[in-house]
């Protein structure tokens, strides 16, 4: 999988343009700020959900990890990249698509992320109650007043504006891999098999299928960037002008490399400690993988770095997301024909985001179900096949047609939205 991820980087360093400027602290910047909104919750629940299919639907979904990221994110970068000079993605789905298509695909966007930010809400007000009953061992306060105080102060940073949180959000990865990686090999004196007990006999075919089927959506949504990809190519033309696609490609590559092999160990290494029972019960719990090792291992050291990894993981992405969900949202007000001014607009997003999140995160629901049902088959929609029906459609990507990646991307799609399918009528 490394030598894949090497190849796809260096064919496209040898073709980067002669005239594009050298690699800038700015493109650090965006790597880790693309790195930071894909590990978040989706994360620190792949090992429980994946982990539960046993160990070779594991290692399929791990060799396709990165192809799946990959490709799916270098698409939506060029879908938005082909629009005009300053377009987000809500205004090239216009350019291209018309007036209705517009505004239903801008609904379908908003509606991909949103839920999201609801799933990391759940995901941080349990993640910080758990840390104060079973590690300060302090009685946490009233969920509802939790919830309130934890968004607020995410929010009050997303008040600094976008570059703000991009640049927080690539200041906190650096210890978060820091953290990610010592959390993985501190684990490592504790394998016991774990997942490898499942590993001596093949599941049989349909098993497997129907085990891969139903995971895509959780990969999908674990690896997904997709809400900052809209201003990560908007900032990439603004500076790069034509050779923005090439630059893109670039700093995708190595955001994605550097995303799958932290989070692919980080995982194995999990797997490799826990039971598939053990994995069942974070699941019942509703617990991210760092809290329940937390509270299962009596190390004084992993019981608190744990729930407050998790805490950074998690800000971080509810960040990240937030600047997806706001632009579907604020794209959604201006196209219903109101056009307030830039602050009220501001304000209104706010606080829409704030009361909704707010109340999901007091009534606590199931977040790998919210996982399974809302974000991985929703996203597939926006991420795999939007760009891809672009390429055979509008004359601005016509050069993309024909790329045997295209096909992957679309049959991976079709796979997370048929798994939707399925969980509903289950």
């Amino acid at each position: 999988m490394n030598d894949q991820a090497n190849s796809v980087e260096e064919r496209f360093e040898t073709t980067v343009p002669a005239t594009l400027s050298q690699w800038s602290r700015q493109d650090t910047t965006w790597m880790l700020g693309l790195f930071g909104t894909a590990i978040g919750a989706g994360t620190l629940f792949l090992p429980i959900n994946a982990g539960l299919g046993g160990f070779w639907p594991l290692l399929i979904l791990a060799v396709l990890a990165f192809p799946m990221t990959f490709y799916a994110h270098r698409g939506l970068t060029r879908f938005v990249l082909s629009g005009r000079d300053g377009a987000d993605i809500t205004e090239v789905v216009e350019e291209h698509f018309g007036l209705k298509a517009g505004a239903l695909i801008t609904l379908l966007y908003f509606f991909a992320i949103f839920p999201i930010l609801l799933i990391y809400s759940v995901a941080l007000t349990n993640t910080v109650g758990s840390f104060l009953e079973h590690q300060l061992h302090i009685q946490p306060p009233p969920r509802a007043v939790l919830s309130l105080v934890l968004i607020l102060g995410l929010l009050t940073v997303v008040r600094c504006g976008e570059q703000a949180i991009v640049k927080a959000m690539s200041l906190m990865v650096y210890p978060f891999i820091v953290a990610l990686l010592f959390l993985a090999v501190f684990l490592i004196p504790h394998w016991n098999g774990g997942i490898l007990t499942t590993a001596s006999t093949l599941p049989e075919p349909s098993a497997l299928l129907q085990t891969l089927w139903l995971a895509i959506p959780v990969m999908v949504f674990s690896f997904n960037h997709s809400p900052i990809i809209s201003a990560f190519a908007v900032d990439q033309k603004r500076r790069h002008g034509v050779n923005a696609e090439a630059r893109s490609a670039q700093i995708l590559s190595r955001a994605h490399l550097l995303m799958v092999v932290m989070v692919l160990f980080f995982v194995f290494s999990c797997v490799l400690t826990l039971s598939p029972a053990q994995l069942a019960e974070a699941k019942a719990q509703n617990l991210s993988i760092l809290s329940y090792l937390a509270n299962h291992f009596s190390n004084p050291t992993i019981a608190f770095a744990a729930p407050l990894i998790a805490f950074v993981a998690i800000s971080k992405s509810f960040l990240g997301h937030y600047i997806g969900a706001s632009e579907g949202l604020k794209g959604l007000i201006v196209k219903s024909g109101r056009r307030p001014a830039a602050k009220t607009l501001d304000r209104l997003t706010a606080a829409f985001m704030l009361v909704v999140c707010w109340v999901v995160a007091t009534l606590n629901p199931s977040i790998l179900g919210m996982i399974e049902t809302l974000g991985g088959p929703v996203i597939a929609a926006i991420l795999f096949l939007m760009p891809m029906y672009a390429i055979r459609k509008v004359p601005a990507m016509a050069r993309y047609r024909g790329q045997a990646s295209n096909v992957f991307v679309v049959m991976v799609g079709l796979v997370a939205i048929t798994a939707l399918v399925y969980s509903l009528t289950a």
